[in-house]
């Protein structure tokens, strides 16, 4: 590989080698705070370089782009396990986690993250994505103390070798078809008088199986609530935001250059945004765990953003990005919450054990408020905004049906997102006080909540950069 080459995958080579550094310097010097601290400065300077560096080369090995596109998608994820290792310090410390070896996972799942979003070809995906989805694996059961977790993680790990089994199939069919890996020669390869041949169909049908595991479209999301609820809590934070996101990310340029011959896709996807945003909305309303709740609100706010996957182009793009960047502030913020609450041998997780807590923790219970109102797309906050722009482009492009539909699911959604709020403002409570919180926690939540609503009031800043890197 050249020098070219390894400058333009500098900010992915932070990440792994600096992984990698940690990983095995961490074994003879077990400074737990230490090396999340380093891990947290590996993060941050990945996310530096990636935004502020241009590439030499356009693409590395024909495997993976160094576009405006690719360093935005890295710098989001990079900031996101920054946050990640933020908010970690005391939950790792109360946990006992081994700082060299969580920080490691961590920035190894910030690279395979990376590399998804900038893959251009199938070979480039697939390594991307399993970098990252096999890291999970072990974060998911990372407190070996808890046996929540090693259920969750036995389940991921049995949902995610089906969904892998689909995607080597699926690329396996597309390259049968078209002879190569490279996403444009591929995706041309497959077509032939303006529609799909067969055995290119049957490949994208196994690739949307896989997509549809990874980011828990109905009906492949039964694995989801249980491993949100038995995973640690920054964990659930980076399976609700990053792994997701960097998924729709790599797709959205694949849909985009399939054009009017993947009317079949389309109209696939159209199904699965529907029962996903419906089947997500109904079974969150009965839910009493909030990390349970958080786990179905993703399943919608994924079939929220199958519209824009559907919408495709500038439109779709900008609305996919924009609508990310704003669900990861709340999602995450909202799981950090939940982390700041832990003590030593539990969560706060059931709606009973979080009434009255707005009385003894003012500062957290209103920001988690603020971070349920903007999921549910309450003005001023932003979420109101990136649901407006999104409904706004599905009636653009002529998909009006399902734009009802996601006002409609919309609509009953506050009714889940507002229970956690009335119950920590129910009544006062008496019995005990929990941990008041890490200045490390305060940080990023202070972060978050002003990010929702800064960009609430003025979205402009994002939008413009959102529109500068998409292609």
């Amino acid at each position: 590989m050249s020098f070219a080459a390894l400058q333009s995958l500098l900010p992915q080579l932070i990440l792994a080698l600096g992984a990698t550094a940690v990983l095995m310097f961490g074994a003879w010097i077990p400074k737990r705070r230490l090396w999340l601290t380093v891990g947290l400065l590996l993060a941050l300077s990945a996310a530096l370089v990636a935004g502020l560096m241009e590439a030499p080369l356009a693409e590395v090995g024909g495997m993976y782009a160094t576009t405006l596109y690719a360093r935005f998608c890295t710098v989001v994820w990079s900031l996101t396990i920054a946050a990640t290792l933020l908010i970690s310090f005391r939950y790792a410390d109360l946990h006992r986690f081994g700082g060299g070896e969580y920080t490691s996972l961590l920035l190894f799942a910030a690279a395979g993250m990376s590399l998804l979003s900038a893959a251009t070809s199938l070979i480039g995906l697939f390594l991307g994505l399993e970098a990252f989805t096999l890291v999970l694996y072990i974060l998911i059961a990372f407190n070996r103390t808890d046996d929540r977790g090693a259920e969750a993680g036995l389940k991921y790990l049995v949902f995610g070798a089906v969904a892998t089994g689909f995607l080597a199939f699926g690329i396996a069919l597309i390259y049968a078809a078209s002879g190569s890996f490279h996403f444009q020669e591929a995706l041309a390869g497959i077509q032939i008088e303006g529609a799909l041949r067969p055995i290119g169909l049957a490949g994208w049908a196994m690739l949307l199986v896989a997509v549809g595991f990874k980011i828990s479209l109905v009906p492949f999301h039964l694995w989801t609530p249980d491993v949100y609820q038995g995973a640690p809590a920054p964990i659930s934070g980076v399976l609700a935001t990053a792994a997701k996101g960097a998924v729709l990310t790599a797709f959205l340029p694949l849909l985009t250059m399939l054009g009017e011959s993947g009317a079949e896709i389309k109209n696939v996807l159209w199904l699965l945004a529907i029962i996903t945003m419906l089947v997500g909305t109904f079974a969150a309303l009965p839910q009493t765990n909030l990390k349970r709740m958080l786990a179905y609100s993703s399943v919608v706010h994924m079939g929220y953003l199958l519209i824009a996957l559907l919408v495709g182009g500038s439109d779709g793009g900008q609305a996919l990005l924009f609508y990310l960047v704003i669900y990861s502030f709340a999602t995450f913020g909202a799981f950090g919450v939940v982390t700041s609450f832990a003590t030593e041998h539990e969560e706060l997780q059931e709606y009973e054990d979080l009434r009255g807590l707005g009385y003894l923790h003012p500062r957290r219970s209103i920001v988690l408020a603020a971070f349920m109102l903007s999921l549910a797309g309450i003005p001023p906050l932003a979420g109101f905004f990136a649901k407006f722009g999104l409904f706004q482009a599905a009636l653009r492009n002529g998909y009006a049906g399902l734009a009802i539909i996601g006002v409609f699911a919309s609509l009953v959604s506050v009714y889940y997102y507002l229970r956690p709020i009335i119950v920590l403002f129910m009544q006062e409570r008496s019995a005990y006080q929990l941990h008041p919180g890490s200045k490390s926690e305060y940080l990023l939540l202070a972060g978050c909540f002003v990010a929702i609503l800064a960009l609430g009031i003025y979205p402009e800043p994002l939008l413009n950069l959102v529109v500068l890197v998409l292609p």
